[in-house]
């Protein structure tokens, strides 16, 4: 179990940075080849034209640009990676009805029921209440242990289990929580290089321009919004998956006091 654990622990960290990098790649493919298409400025040139179009002006928002849309590519991907794993993990049927079933199947101790449920179920729901039943089970064929220490030993399973399977699910969380802030941070250095650049323009050019002026702001605060929007998504997503595994956390661990209290009424 331990090795199986590090070798997906290893998969992830591999996946993880091959999203990076392929973001990247893409990000700039797009933005000089796509983007930066003489066909999205006056002229034909994408240095001096002005833009034509939506895709013209977000080239001009500078370098810092397909930073920002690698950083947006990375949390769609993160983010439906996270909804498939999630949703797996709920299992095959609506949690509050498997743990409805499974207290009835531990109201009439018939353990083997509630077995033949999680098989049923699979998931991580499935899996940890599963190991915890079959450690009931163990622990109840064991007359070598007093009460407390069968106790002992179906908590200690519960946690362990737990443990095993609630990384999984919040993998690749802390890159989410990472862009929600680092995105607007990104955002506003591109802002402020574009700020700076317009400004330098307007000095060299000697009487204020305020059309250029103005057409230099717009440019510098395209980074800001992509920044901005890239941060909120992450940030929505994040909330949403650590609720969504708060949620399940707790149905496991309800699942689990059921299994407990079982144990303490059948060995008064």
């Amino acid at each position: 179990m331990e090795n199986n654990t590090k070798s997906g622990n290893s998969l992830s960290s591999i996946f993880a940075g091959l999203v990076i990098v392929m973001a990247l790649v893409v990000a700039f493919v797009l933005f000089f080849f796509v983007m930066g298409s003489g066909s999205n400025f006056e002229g034909g040139n994408a240095e001096t034209g002005h833009p034509l179009n939506t895709l013209g002006i977000v080239y001009k928002g500078g370098i810092v640009v397909p930073f920002l849309m690698s950083f947006l590519l990375i949390v769609f991907t993160f983010s439906i990676e996270r909804l498939i794993t999630i949703f797996k993990a709920n299992g095959t049927q609506n949690i509050e009805k498997f743990v409805h079933n499974i207290k009835g199947f531990l109201a009439t101790n018939n353990i083997n029921g509630a077995l033949a449920e999680c098989e049923t179920q699979k998931g991580s729901i499935g899996n940890v209440i599963g190991a915890v039943l079959h450690r009931y089970q163990d622990v109840s064929n064991n007359f070598s242990l007093d009460k407390d220490q069968k106790l002992g030993a179906i908590e200690k399973e519960m946690e362990e289990a737990m443990a095993l399977e609630m990384p999984i699910l919040e993998r690749n969380l802390p890159i989410l929580a990472t862009l929600g802030s680092v995105g607007t941070l990104v955002a506003l250095l591109g802002t402020v290089l574009g700020m700076i650049k317009a400004f330098t323009a307007m000095s060299n050019a000697g009487a204020p321009d305020a059309a250029a002026l103005a057409t230099g702001i717009s440019e510098a605060l395209i980074n800001t919004a992509i920044g901005i929007g890239t941060s909120a998504l992450a940030i929505i997503f994040y909330n949403y998956f650590t609720t969504t595994i708060d949620t399940l956390k707790y149905r496991i661990e309800e699942a689990g006091m059921s299994i407990k209290q079982t144990f303490v009424a059948a060995n008064k």
